[in-house]
């Protein structure tokens, strides 16, 4: 039943004020208006779609295209629809931005060199950056966990994976440093000439990394996307580089919103943060898999999936969507519909019903979404091992949030402990 007192219009989306807190107003659009059409800080119009049921189906809707080219706006207002620089830097055959066939084709040939065995066996370096990063901070007493810890965490390593030699990883740090202080200007407007920079300098670099590995090939993942081949295709150099770039680019970000999401909300929910503790010291890992699928849905890293337009006139929620109009999948929002999970809006590490959309549905399913998982469970649970006492320094109401469309993530996230004796 309708409430009688809530508000007739939709709330303001897309404000500081939302990015602190978006749920209450993804709950009113699932009642009120669960397709929605609105215009983004970009400028773009484009429909929200946030109920868990239309979600799973547009997700999986080949009638919704990755192709920019299918935006019916102008060529100069495409643009904003993207990663910035990704088009002059040549780096836009990725998977985020294309369709079967060539999706199908790409995705394979990756698969090929991104396989659940290579991330098991890179379960010990994970591990080993882990323990370096918190020995860095551990005997201070208090320290960033975004900036110590989540972020650079993903960034050495996935460059460990891509095989960028550990003397020009501090590099990638500084390039992807750039993309993260610049999420809003690049996803909601405004100027967004930094992350634009970046992305040249890395598709450079990559591009002189890509040649020397096609001359003296190693055990990584760049070698292996070069070597990789079905039925005698091979990835072009384009290729490769945009696929090395959207692994970095897509990759680090989820993971250090991942930890840094997840770190807030445990200490948010002392209960739970206990439960896993007490798991984690009986040696038991059941709860710590379930936990990071939770936290995933419960206040997960990409807030709406990547960008697809209508390639023709469909229906999604009762809603016409036009040929071209752009379609946004609020992860958010479908992941705390009540029609689909048991009192959504409440923390629970062991929910073991919970086919969440974090990480996406369908033939676009993020294909480092084991990468991730490792990361996020080897940093709570280290994290949580050796600092059992970690507490948050300041009032969460200090606490600011990225604005912008697709991630979700603190800026900083200060905490305090009882300094590690070495």
């Amino acid at each position: 039943m309708n409430d009688p007192n809530a508000p007739s219009s939709p709330p303001e989306l897309f404000t500081w004020e939302f990015a602190t807190d978006p749920y209450p107003a993804y709950a009113w659009l699932r009642e009120h208006a669960p397709v929605h059409r609105t215009r983004l800080p970009s400028g773009v119009e484009a429909w929200l779609v946030t109920r868990y049921a239309d979600a799973r189906q547009a997700l999986a809707d080949q009638r919704l295209s990755k192709n920019p080219a299918h935006h019916d706006e102008p060529a100069h207002a495409r643009g904003r629809t993207g990663i910035p620089g990704e088009r002059k830097a040549e780096l836009m055959t990725h998977l985020l931005n294309i369709d079967p066939p060539d999706h199908t084709r790409l995705r394979r040939l990756v698969s090929k060199a991104f396989t659940p065995r290579r991330v098991a066996e890179f379960a010990p370096r994970v591990q080993e950056l882990t323990d370096r990063l918190i020995d860095n901070f551990a005997t201070k007493g208090e320290a960033d966990l975004i900036h110590e810890f989540a972020f650079p965490l993903p960034i050495y390593a996935i460059c460990d994976m891509l095989g960028v030699p550990r003397e020009d990883q501090d590099d990638f740090r500084d390039w992807a440093g750039m993309m993260l202080r610049h999420t809003k200007a690049g996803q909601g407007g405004g100027p967004r000439g930094g992350v634009a920079r970046s992305v040249k300098k890395m598709r450079g670099y990559l591009a002189e990394l890509i040649h020397r590995k096609r001359q003296e090939p190693g055990d990584d993942l760049i070698s292996g996307l070069i070597r990789a081949s079905d039925h005698g295709e091979h990835l072009t150099e384009n290729e490769a580089a945009a696929m090395a770039f959207i692994l970095l680019f897509a990759g680090f970000e989820t993971t250090v919103n991942l930890i840094g999401n997840g770190v807030y909300a445990l200490l948010r929910n002392p209960d739970q943060r206990a439960r896993l503790q007490e798991s984690l010291a009986a040696g038991e890992r059941g709860l710590l898999e379930t936990g990071v699928e939770e936290l995933l849905r419960y206040d997960g890293p990409v807030e709406l999936a990547t960008w697809r337009f209508a390639t023709e006139a469909l229906t999604i929620g009762g809603e016409r969507i036009a040929a071209g109009d752009p379609v946004l999948v609020v992860l958010a929002a479908a992941d705390r519909d009540p029609e689909r999970f048991a009192e959504p809006d409440t923390l629970d590490l062991g929910r073991r019903d919970n086919p969440h959309l974090g990480y996406g549905h369908g033939i676009h399913y993020c294909l480092g979404a084991p990468l991730a998982r490792l990361e996020g469970q080897t940093a709570l649970a280290t994290l949580l091992t050796r600092l059992p006492d970690v507490r948050l320094a300041v009032d969460p109401a200090d606490l600011r949030w990225r604005g912008g469309l697709i991630m979700r993530g603190l800026r900083t996230l200060p905490v305090e402990f009882t300094p590690f004796e070495n």
